[in-house]
């Protein structure tokens, strides 16, 4: 599959808005810059065709950059700081129209390196948004939002983009968008922490990534599906008396024995391995700036447990730890010590010539044991209906270069976009992993096909194969 570039436009808000300079904050810090995107593929719609589409984004998106105008301006580095921040002027966000010869329908939806990889365009590096609106033969369309981590790098802020547009187009109006990182839990002076915070993060500059070709044998990326039954059915097995499991809960426990086996049967084993699960700070701290908040506001949180014991426990004791470990957290004093952590560990300019450190979590890294680390999208509120129809498909694009050189598992759980009782679920695992969820005798994770997004092969008629704009 090949993408045909058939135009791209600068769009400014308008009417404009003053001129100002975002700094990021700490926790924008820990993803550093880099770009990130979430593709919406929609089957052919029932009324309307591409140019519609199309003249929807050229008629709706100048007055929509008013409430995200960040998006509208670049990213650069402060030379006195040599921290990035967003020069909000209103150079205009990046509006690209493509065409993809295929069908929807004729791609391998199993695997994210021959169909959702494909669709995004590259763009460039300082450009804070870049819309990609790409036509299939089948009729079809992908919308892809295309950001940075420093302003929209977490699941709720990037969800929130996605749900605003369709808000604004059906309804006309949405609550404003906070992007003012100065409410956010400032850094205490002095800087305070706990000593266990030395373990959660591990400085990371390119040359400790592993090379191209083991990171490609290390890992595999597909995508599968679950269906609501199975998640109901971990669920009633994962609760237990008055305590009940929830969705999110059972899937982590059941990925866990999964994982768990794996190890087991490794040739030279470890005695434990992890799971780690991305937490949203929006739903779990008092901070009034957060409502509607668009940056990172993430915290990780990972816990490790003997092999034997995740093996030999019953579904519902692997719940309860993942329970535990997810709802014992003080996520208040949390993200505090996260945010001054950062600041004592990177508080002043790089030598000359030099550059700023990059932290990770220190769990997803690939050193010690086994971790699988799971993001919860299906947990943030969507929307992707601005007047097509919902999406088929609404996914966080797989950052592959960084994501399979950490040399860790990870998934990405997301509700369709029309019923939210299956899951979607892109992965990049090891492969024994992959094989141990697909070969499971409970079939729970199932090779997601383009009959279960409902995209057809034959070819529209009534659509023009090309782009008409």
């Amino acid at each position: 599959m090949t993408i045909q570039v058939v135009s791209r436009h600068v769009v400014k808000a308008s009417p404009c808005v003053e001129p100002y300079v975002l700094a990021v904050s700490n926790l924008d810090l820990i993803h550093r810059s880099t770009q990130s995107s979430v593709a919406c593929i929609y089957r052919k719609p029932a009324s309307g065709d591409f140019s519609a589409v199309t003249a929807a984004f050229h008629a709706e998106l100048p007055a929509f950059l008013n409430y995200f105008f960040p998006l509208a301006g670049r990213i650069v580095t402060n030379t006195s700081s040599g921290h990035p921040e967003v020069q909000c002027c209103n150079q205009g966000a990046e509006l690209v129209i493509g065409h993809a010869g295929v069908d929807l329908g004729s791609l391998d939806w199993s695997r994210s390196d021959e169909s959702l990889n494909r669709i995004k365009l590259a763009h460039a590096a300082d450009v804070a948004l870049s819309v990609q609106l790409v036509s299939f033969t089948c009729g079809g369309f992908a919308v892809v939002w295309a950001t940075n981590s420093l302003i929209a790098g977490d699941g709720e802020a990037a969800s929130m983009l996605v749900r605003m547009w369709s808000e604004f187009l059906c309804v006309g109006t949405i609550a404003v968008p906070n992007h003012d990182r100065s409410l956010f839990l400032r850094p205490r002076d002095p800087p305070s922490y706990d000593a266990s915070m030395d373990g959660m993060f591990t400085p990371w500059h390119h040359e400790h990534e592993v090379n191209t070709l083991t990171a490609q044998e290390n890992l595999v990326e597909r995508l599968y599906y679950v269906h609501g039954r199975d998640i109901e059915r971990l669920r009633q097995m994962a609760s237990r008396g008055g305590q009940r499991s929830s969705r999110v809960q059972a899937l982590s426990a059941y990925i866990w024995k999964v994982v768990a086996g794996v190890v087991a049967a490794s040739t030279r084993q470890e005695k434990r391995c992890r799971m780690g699960w991305w937490v949203d700070g929006r739903q779990r701290l008092r901070a009034p700036a957060l409502r509607n908040y668009v940056g990172n506001a993430t915290t990780y949180v990972v816990e490790e447990a003997a092999v034997d014991t995740i093996l030999q426990a019953p579904l519902a004791d692997v719940s309860a730890t993942v329970r535990e470990a997810i709802t014992s957290v003080d996520y208040e004093e949390r993200y505090k010590q996260v945010v001054d952590w950062l600041e004592k560990h990177n508080p002043a300019p790089p030598p000359q010539g030099g550059r700023r450190r990059r932290f990770v979590e220190a769990a997803t890294v690939g050193l010690g044991s086994p971790t699988v680390s799971q993001m919860v999208w299906a947990s943030f509120a969507g929307d992707t209906d601005f007047g097509f129809g919902e999406a088929a498909l609404a996914m966080p694009m797989p950052v592959s270069a960084s994501t399979m050189k950490l040399c860790s598992g990870y998934l990405c759980v997301v509700s369709r976009p029309s019923d939210e009782a299956p899951w979607i679920i892109r992965a990049c695992i090891w492969p024994r992993l992959a094989a141990a969820l697909e070969s499971d005798e409970q079939r729970i994770f199932n090779p997601l096909t383009a009959e279960f997004l409902g995209f057809s092969q034959r070819r529209s008629t009534a659509w023009d194969a090309r782009p008409r704009l």
